[in-house]
C-alpha cells in the first residue's frame, strides 16, 4: 500500500525536473549553407550554432550518407572540410546536423549543402588529330570542318571560346588565312594557293574557358592544344609559264631556210597537275620569216635581209604562245605568250654612198644620193673652222667592220683644208675644215675645189664627191693711235665742259662701215670724271666736286677707238690736277685734360693740318687764343700750337657750379688767299684733392632690440665731410667688435659730404638673449683718404628677452621597445621624455602618427588603436588582444614636444620622434597545406626504395621555430579496387625541406611494393610547427597515391636489336606521348632469344599512364597508333612491328605450359563429346530423308484427281504422307537403301521440278561435313582457347595464331572458306606467312564489302 502513495508524490516532483530542463534548438538560418568546390580541405566552413535555455555544454555532430565531407569539432560546432568538393560531381546534398546537452535526446536538423561551381576544369576536345583536304579554289569563308570542345563547369567558367594560336607555315599570308567561329567552325579567311602560298597548313587550335573565380582569383582555363592538318588540292586555275623571262639569239641574214635560232621551254603553272604544252608563233613584226616546232625550237623558214630591220634595232620580233592541251577549270585554253626578239646579224654587202642631207633627217633614199656639193668660208677663216652650208652624209647600211669606212681628200686645194671624220661606220655627217688659213685668201682665190673619197675599209670599194668652196672678204684692219700716252692736265674743281684736249685723233686704213671711227673711254679710275665725244674725240670735264686734287692728284684714262666691223685700239691719257685753296685746316682730336690743383702744369700741343698742296700758303698754319673769363691764365704758341698755364691753378678759385672745369678755345688759320680757318675747345678740369675728415654728430650711442626679430631697424648714426666733391666728401660706415657679424650698417647720403648710417639687423638673422643679452660695437666713418684715415664712435647695443626656445625629444627615452601579441601585456610600456631650457615653459608630449609594417611593408592603419600615448610621456597597452604578429610586426609611434607658453612667432613643436615597438611572436597559428592541383601515379614494377612518389607544400603564418614546420605520416591505408581496405605502417616516410616561406614534404618509398596490388594508397601527412614555449599546432592532410599493376604492362616489338632501341628511347617515348597524351614509363629493353616466329629483334616493355591514375590496356594502346598516322610513321620509321607480345616471357613459361596441357586435356575431351553429338544428329538426318523419300514414293501411287486431306509438298507436285519432311527437295539419286532404289521418270521429274533448288547430294554431303566439322573445330579452338587464356592470362588470339596463320599461307580452302572468322587473327601473322594479294581477292569474293574491309584491316 506505501508504493502507490510514494508513486504519487514522486510524480509530481520528477515532472518539474523534467520540464526543467530543455532540448537545444538550431538558430533559424542552419538549414542551408552554400560552400565554394575549391575550398581546400581543413577549411573552416562554417560554426553550428544551437541555443539551450539551460546554457548547458552543447556536443554538436554531423551524420549522413555525406558527412564525410565535413568534420566537426563537437564542444565548438566549428565545421571544417575533410574531403575536397566537386560540383560536377554532386552540386546539392543534405546531411544532418545535431547538438546534444546530455539531458535530452539530440536535436536533429536536415541541412541542405549547395555547392558553388567554380572554375576548376579546363575545356577538353573530343577529338586532339583534325585533318582535311581542300581544294585551292575554294571560296572565302567556306567551312573547312568543326572541332569541338567541352567544359565540365557552368557559366562564364563552362562557355567555350576556340583561338588559333599559329598556323604553320607562319608567314604574313597564313597568319589571318584562317578564322574560327564561337562554335568551333573553322572557316576559309583569305583565297589559297599551290604555287604561290602553300600546299599544306597545320593550325594549332587552343579552346579557353571566359573566365571564372577559382582559388579566390579570376583565372581562365585553356586546353591542351590540338592540331588540324589541312591539304591543298592543286587545281588546273593557272596559265602555263615560261621558264624564262625573256628570250634572245642571233642569227645571220645569209642563214639558210631550216637553220636553228632558239629554243623556248614553258612549264604548266599548276605544278601538282603539269600539263604538257604545244608551242606557236601568234605573232610577228616579220610574218613567214621565222616558225616554231612542237619542242619549242625556232627555225629559219624564209629568206633574210638585216638592212630591212635598221629602223626596227636589226631585230625581229616574235610572240610565242604556249598552251597546255587540257582547257582550265573555267573550260577556258590555258595559254601564255612572251615575246621572242631574233637579232639579224650583218654580212658585208654593200659601199659607202654621198648623201645631201643632214643626220639624223635622212632617209638615204636614192632622190639624196649626190656627188657634186657646194659651201661657202670667210678669208682667212681659223684652223678646224667648218665649210658653211655644206650638208653631206656618207651612209654604209653595213654594220660593224662591214659597214666602217675612211674619209680623204684629194684635188688642187687639198692643201688648204682637211675632212673629219678620217673614219667612221654606218652613217654620218662629214665635214672639210680649214687646215691652212694663209691659204684661204680672197684676195688670192674666190672659189677653190676639193674632192672628199668614202673607202670601204674591208672591201676597199669606193665613192667620191666635188665639192666647190666660195671664199667670202672680211674686215681685216683695226683704227690705230699715233702715240701710245698722252700728257695732259687741269685745275681742281674746273667747270663742267671744259676741255681738257681735242687734238687726239686714230687712223683706220679701211674704207666704208670698215673705216668709220667711233671714240670712248674705258670703265676705270676718272670715267666718272671725264667724258669724250664719239664722233671727235675731245675730252671734256664731267664732274667738278669729283675733280679734287686732295683726293686724287693723277687720273690715267684709256681713250678707246672702234671702226664699223668692231675692230679697235686705244690710247693711255695722263690727267695731271692742279692744286687751289679750297680747304680748311683740320684739327685732329679733341682735348680734356686734368690736371690737380695746386701742383699740376698744362702743356698740351694742338694738332692740326691742311690738306691743300703742301709747301704752299694754302697749307702753311698759324694758331691763337681767343678770349674767355680763364684765358688770361694760358697762353698758345702761334706757330707750334702748344697750350700752356701761365700760374697755380686753385680748384676753390673756380666757379662751383663748373665742376673744377676751364673751356678755353684756339683758332687755327692758314695763310692763303683769303685765309680759312677752324676753332677748337680745350676743356681743362682742375681735380680736386681730399684734405677734410668726417665728423659724427656723438661720440657714442645707445640702442636696444628685442631677440629673434630678424630685419629690425636697430638706431641711426650720422657724419659730415667738409670736401666739396663727392670723390673726396662721400662718407662709408663699417661697423666692428665682437657680434658685429650679427647686424647691418647701411650709409645713406643726405646731400654733399654728408650721410646718415642705419644700423639693423638682416633679414636672416636675429639675436638670441640665451646665447648673448649685449654687444659692444664701434662705428667708423671714411672716406677715400690716402693716409687712411677715419672717425670712431662707441655703440652700446642691448638685447630683450623672448620666449623662442622650441622643447626637445630625450633620445635615450625613444629607444625600442618589444611587446608580446595576442594579450600577453598591458599597461605602461614606455615613458617619453621631453624637455625646453625656456623658463616658464610648460611642456607636453603629443602623438603625431602611428606607423604599422609587416616585414617592412606598410600595412595600413591596422595597428592604430593598440597603444595610447599621455601628455606627461607615458606609452601604455590600449588593445592588448587585438595585437597580432601576423597582421603587423612593427608598431612605431611617431611622437613630439609641445611647449604652451611659446610666443606664437616662433616653432612651439619640437622634432618629431619615433620610438619603435617591436611585437613578439606567440604561436597563434596552425600550418595549412597548399592545395596542388596534382595527381601522383605509383608504378610498384618500376618504384625503389628512397625513390621520391609524391609531395605535400605546407605554410604557417608564424615566424621563426613558431612557424617552422615539420612533417610525418600518421596513417598509410590501402584501397582495393573491390573496396577492401589495407593498412599499412613503414611502407613510406616523409622528409622536411624549405623554400622562401613554404615548407615541403616529399614522401618517399621505404620498401618495395606489391605489384600485383590493385588500388589507391591513402597516406595521411601530418603538418607540426615547433614553438619554443607555446603549445604545438598542427594540420592533416590525405594523399590519394594510384597504383598501376602489371595488368598494364604493354610490350612492343622493334626490328632492331636491344642497343638501338635504347640509343632511340626518347625519340620512341616522344612518338608514343604524342599518340596516347600520357606519360610513358619504360620498364624493360631485352633481345628476343626465341626468333621462330618472331617478327622483331627486341622488344620494349612499358607503362602508359594518364594524369588521373588510369592506364592504357593493350587494346587501347593498339587504337591510338593506328589513329594518329604522324606518329605510326615515325614509330615504324624507329623499328616497331608488333604491338603486344608474340612469345611469353621466360618467366612465366612454366605457368604456360601447366595452362595448356590442362587446356588441351579440356579440348580433347569437348572434341570427342561434339563428334559423337555430330554422328548422331547425322544418323538421325539421314533416317529423315529416308522417311521423305518413301513418302514421296507413296503419294505418286495416288490417283490422279484425288485430293487427299493433307498439304502438299512444298516445291513439288506430290503429297507428303506421314512423317515426311514437308520443305525437302531431295534429288532422285539412290540414298543406298535398297528400298528406296528407284528409276522412274515420274520420280526424277517430279523431284526435281524446281530447278534451281536441285543439289548434288554427295557433294552437299561433303560440303555439309566439311563445314561442321570446320564450324567445330573452329568453335571447340576458340572456346578451348579461351579457356586456356583465362586460366594462363593469354588470350585465344594468340592460342589460334600457331594454327591458323600456316594454312593461310598454304591456301588451305578450309581456311579461305572461313575468311571472316580468321581475320582479325590474320592482323597478327608474320607477313611471310600470309599472301596479301591472295587474301584480299579471297575475303572480297567470299563477303563483298564487309571482309573487303578484314581485308584492309590486315595490310593497313
Amino acid at each position: 500500500m506505501v508504493w502507490p502513495w510514494l508513486s504519487c508524490l514522486l510524480l509530481p516532483a520528477l515532472m518539474v525536473s523534467v520540464a526543467a530542463n530543455v532540448a537545444p534548438i538550431f538558430l533559424p538560418n542552419m538549414s542551408v549553407v552554400n560552400l565554394p568546390e575549391d575550398l581546400p580541405v581543413g577549411a573552416e566552413v562554417f560554426w553550428l550554432v544551437a541555443q539551450d535555455q539551460d546554457n548547458d555544454p552543447l556536443t554538436y555532430g554531423i551524420s549522413g550518407s555525406y558527412a564525410y565531407f565535413f568534420s566537426v569539432t563537437p564542444n565548438t560546432g566549428e565545421v571544417k572540410l575533410a574531403n575536397l568538393l566537386d560540383y560536377e560531381t554532386l552540386y546539392w546534398f543534405a546531411i544532418n546536423i545535431s547538438a546534444s546537452d546530455g539531458h535530452n535526446n539530440p536535436e536533429l536538423k536536415e541541412m541542405q549543402v549547395i555547392v558553388e561551381d567554380r572554375n576548376d576544369n579546363a575545356p577538353i576536345f573530343q577529338n586532339t588529330v583534325f585533318s582535311t583536304s581542300i581544294r585551292e579554289t575554294l571560296p572565302v569563308g567556306s567551312l573547312l570542318l568543326s572541332v569541338l570542345a567541352t567544359d565540365k563547369d557552368t557559366g562564364a567558367g563552362g562557355a567555350v571560346v576556340y583561338s588559333i594560336e599559329k598556323v604553320i607555315p607562319s608567314t604574313d599570308s597564313s597568319e589571318y588565312l584562317f578564322r574560327i567561329l564561337p562554335n568551333g567552325s573553322i572557316i576559309l579567311n583569305g583565297s589559297l594557293s599551290y604555287n604561290n602560298k602553300s600546299a599544306f597548313y597545320q593550325l594549332e587550335l587552343k579552346a579557353c574557358d571566359s573566365g571564372g573565380r577559382y582559388n579566390n582569383s579570376s583565372i581562365t582555363q585553356c586546353s591542351s592544344p590540338v592540331f588540324v592538318s589541312i591539304s591543298v588540292i592543286d587545281q588546273p586555275d593557272l596559265d602555263p609559264q615560261f621558264v624564262r623571262e625573256f628570250y634572245s639569239a642571233s642569227v645571220a641574214e645569209d642563214a639558210p631556210q631550216g637553220t636553228s635560232v632558239l629554243k623556248v621551254e614553258a612549264m604548266d603553272g599548276d605544278r601538282g597537275i603539269n600539263d604538257p604544252v604545244i608551242y606557236s608563233i601568234s605573232n610577228s613584226t616579220r610574218p613567214g620569216w621565222f616558225d616554231i616546232g612542237p619542242d619549242g625550237v625556232i627555225r629559219v623558214n624564209g629568206s633574210l635581209d638585216r638592212e630591212q630591220l635598221l629602223e626596227e634595232d636589226e631585230e625581229v620580233q616574235a610572240q610565242v604562245t604556249a598552251t597546255e592541251m587540257d582547257p582550265n577549270i573555267y573550260g577556258q585554253e590555258a595559254k601564255v605568250s612572251i615575246w621572242v626578239t631574233l637579232r639579224v646579224t650583218d654580212v658585208n654587202d654593200h659601199k659607202p654612198e654621198f648623201y645631201n642631207c643632214s643626220l639624223p633627217t635622212c632617209t638615204f633614199t636614192p632622190q639624196e644620193a649626190q656627188v657634186n656639193f657646194t659651201g661657202y668660208v670667210d678669208e682667212h677663216a681659223s684652223t678646224r673652222i667648218p665649210i658653211d652650208d655644206l650638208t653631206m652624209v656618207v651612209y654604209d647600211p653595213d654594220k660593224g667592220s662591214n659597214g666602217t669606212f675612211l674619209l680623204s681628200l684629194r684635188g688642187t686645194n687639198v692643201e688648204a683644208f682637211s675632212v673629219s671624220p678620217e673614219r667612221a661606220a654606218g652613217s654620218v655627217d662629214v665635214q672639210v675644215l680649214v687646215r691652212a688659213p694663209s691659204l684661204v685668201d680672197y684676195e688670192t682665190h674666190t672659189v677653190m675645189l676639193v674632192q672628199v673619197v668614202a673607202t670601204d675599209s674591208v672591201s676597199r670599194s669606193s665613192s667620191v664627191a666635188l665639192v666647190t668652196i666660195h671664199l667670202r672678204d672680211i674686215n681685216d684692219h683695226r683704227p690705230t693711235f699715233p702715240h701710245n700716252l698722252y700728257n695732259l692736265s687741269v685745275f681742281e674743281h674746273s667747270a663742267v665742259g671744259s676741255v681738257v684736249t681735242n687734238s687726239i685723233r686714230a687712223y683706220d686704213p679701211d674704207t666704208g662701215e670698215g673705216g668709220h671711227i667711233t671714240y670712248s673711254l674705258l670703265p676705270g679710275n676718272g670715267a666718272d670724271i671725264f667724258e669724250v665725244d664719239p664722233a671727235s674725240g675731245t675730252v671734256t670735264v664731267r664732274n667738278s666736286e669729283l675733280l679734287d686734287r686732295e683726293k686724287q692728284a693723277m687720273y690715267y684714262l684709256t681713250l678707246l677707238a672702234t671702226d664699223g666691223g668692231n675692230l679697235s685700239s686705244s690710247t693711255v691719257l695722263q690727267i695731271a690736277v692742279l692744286d687751289i685753296n679750297d680747304d680748311k685746316p683740320v684739327v685732329s682730336g679733341s682735348y680734356n685734360i686734368f690736371v690737380p690743383e695746386e701742383e699740376g702744369n698744362v702743356s698740351v700741343t694742338i694738332q692740326a693740318h691742311d690738306d691743300d698742296q703742301p709747301g704752299t700758303n694754302h697749307s702753311l698754319l698759324h694758331f691763337s687764343l681767343l678770349s674767355s673769363p680763364y684765358s688770361h691764365n694760358f697762353s698758345v704758341d702761334p706757330d707750334r700750337g702748344i697750350l700752356r698755364n701761365l700760374g697755380l691753378l686753385d680748384r676753390e678759385a673756380i666757379n662751383a657750379t663748373l665742376g673744377g672745369r676751364i673751356v678755353l678755345t684756339v683758332r687755327v688759320s692758314d695763310c692763303g688767299e683769303p685765309a680759312l680757318w677752324t676753332d677748337v675747345n680745350v676743356t681743362i678740369t682742375v681735380e680736386d684733392i681730399n684734405d677734410n675728415l668726417p665728423i659724427f654728430n656723438q661720440s657714442s650711442y645707445s640702442f636696444s632690440v628685442r631677440e629673434r626679430e630678424p630685419g629690425l631697424l636697430v638706431g641711426v648714426v650720422e657724419a659730415w665731410d667738409a670736401d666739396q666733391t663727392e670723390a673726396n666728401n662721400r662718407i662709408s660706415f663699417s661697423l666692428s667688435g665682437g657680434g658685429a657679424n650679427n647686424f647691418l650698417l647701411q650709409g645713406l647720403v643726405l646731400g654733399s659730404g654728408r650721410a646718415e648710417g642705419y644700423l639693423r639687423l638682416p633679414s636672416d638673422v636675429s639675436l638670441d638673449y640665451e646665447t648673448q643679452d649685449s654687444f659692444n660695437l664701434t662705428v667708423s666713418a671714411e672716406n677715400p683718404d690716402p693716409e687712411g684715415r677715419d672717425a670712431t664712435a662707441k655703440v652700446l647695443m642691448n638685447v630683450e628677452d623672448v620666449n623662442d626656445v622650441p622643447p626637445t625629444l630625450d633620445s635615450t627615452s625613444l629607444q625600442g621597445i618589444h611587446v608580446a601579441e595576442n594579450g600577453s601585456q598591458h599597461g605602461i610600456v614606455a615613458e617619453v621624455v621631453a624637455q625646453d631650457r625656456d623658463t616658464m615653459s610648460q611642456v607636453e608630449v603629443q602623438l603625431v602618427n602611428v606607423i604599422c609594417t609587416k616585414a617592412g611593408v606598410d600595412v595600413g592603419s591596422l595597428c592604430h588603436g593598440w597603444f595610447s600615448v599621455l601628455a606627461n610621456g607615458s606609452v601604455f597597452i590600449n588593445q592588448s588582444e587585438v595585437i597580432n604578429y601576423e597582421t603587423c610586426d612593427l608598431v612605431t609611434l611617431v611622437v613630439r614636444a609641445y611647449d604652451l607658453t611659446t610666443d606664437p612667432r616662433f616653432q612651439a613643436y619640437s622634432d618629431n620622434g619615433s620610438l619603435p615597438i617591436t611585437i613578439e611572436d606567440v604561436n597563434d597559428n596552425a600550418p595549412y597545406f597548399l592545395p596542388e592541383n596534382k595527381t601522383f601515379v605509383i608504378i610498384p614494377e618500376l618504384v625503389i626504395p628512397n625513390q621520391q612518389v609524391a609531395s605535400v607544400q605546407a605554410r604557417d603564418n608564424d615566424s621563426g621555430n613558431n612557424g617552422a614546420i615539420l612533417f610525418s605520416i600518421l596513417q598509410v591505408d590501402f584501397i582495393a579496387k573491390d573496396g577492401a581496405m589495407i593498412s599499412f605502417q613503414g611502407f613510406f616516410r616523409v622528409s622536411t625541406s624549405s623554400e622562401a616561406s613554404v615548407f615541403i614534404g616529399n614522401i618517399e618509398l621505404v620498401t618495395s611494393l606489391d605489384s600485383t596490388l590493385q588500388g589507391t594508397y591513402q597516406v595521411t601527412v601530418k603538418a607540426q610547427d615547433r614553438p619554443s614555449k607555446d603549445p604545438a599546432q598542427e594540420a592533416k592532410i590525405t594523399l590519394n597515391l594510384f597504383t598501376v599493376d602489371q595488368s598494364y604492362r604493354v610490350r612492343l616489338q622493334f626490328s632492331m636489336s636491344k642497343e638501338e632501341v635504347g640509343a632511340n628511347t626518347e625519340e620512341i617515348k616522344a612518338a608514343l606521348v604524342q599518340a596516347t597524351r600520357t606519360t610513358v614509363y619504360i620498364v624493360n629493353i631485352q633481345d628476343i632469344e626465341s626468333r621462330a616466329r618472331a617478327r622483331g629483334l627486341s622488344y620494349l616493355d612499358a607503362y602508359f599512364v594518364f594524369s588521373n591514375g588510369s592506364a592504357l590496356t593493350l587494346d587501347r594502346l593498339s587504337v591510338m597508333i593506328r589513329n594518329d598516322e604522324d606518329s605510326r610513321t615515325k614509330l615504324q620509321q624507329l623499328g616497331l612491328v608488333v604491338l603486344g607480345s608474340q612469345e611469353r616471357q621466360e618467366s612465366e613459361l612454366p605457368g604456360t605450359l601447366r595452362n595448356t596441357v590442362i587446356g588441351l586435356g579440356v579440348a580433347l575431351l569437348l572434341v570427342i563429346v561434339i563428334m559423337t553429338t555430330v554422328l548422331v544428329c547425322t544418323q538421325k538426318s539421314y533416317h529423315r530423308k529416308l522417311r521423305a523419300m518413301k513418302a514421296s514414293k507413296e503419294a505418286r501411287k495416288t490417283a490422279a484427281g484425288v485430293m487427299p486431306p493433307v498439304s502438299a509438298i512444298p516445291g513439288t507436285n506430290v503429297y507428303n504422307t506421314e512423317r515426311a519432311n514437308p520443305v525437302l527437295n531431295l534429288p532422285t539419286k539412290d540414298l543406298g537403301f535398297e528400298s528406296q532404289s528407284s528409276s522412274s521418270d515420274l520420280d526424277h521429274i517430279s523431284l526435281n521440278s524446281l530447278d534451281d533448288n536441285s543439289v548434288d547430294l554427295e557433294n552437299s554431303r561433303q560440303k555439309i561435313k566439311a563445314r561442321w566439322g570446320m564450324s567445330w573445330c573452329l568453335g571447340l579452338l576458340t572456346w578451348g582457347s579461351s579457356l586456356k587464356g583465362w586460366v594462363s592470362g593469354q588470350s585465344s588470339r594468340d592460342l589460334l595464331l600457331p594454327w591458323v596463320c600456316p594454312h593461310l599461307a598454304l591456301g588451305s580452302p578450309t581456311a579461305l572458306k572461313w575468311g571472316p572468322i580468321l581475320a582479325p587473327l590474320v592482323i597478327n601473322c608474320d607477313p611471310g606467312w600470309v599472301n596479301s594479294s591472295l587474301w584480299f581477292s579471297v575475303f572480297s569474293s567470299i563477303n563483298g564489302d564487309q571482309n573487303t574491309k578484314y581485308a584492309g584491316l590486315l595490310w593497313g
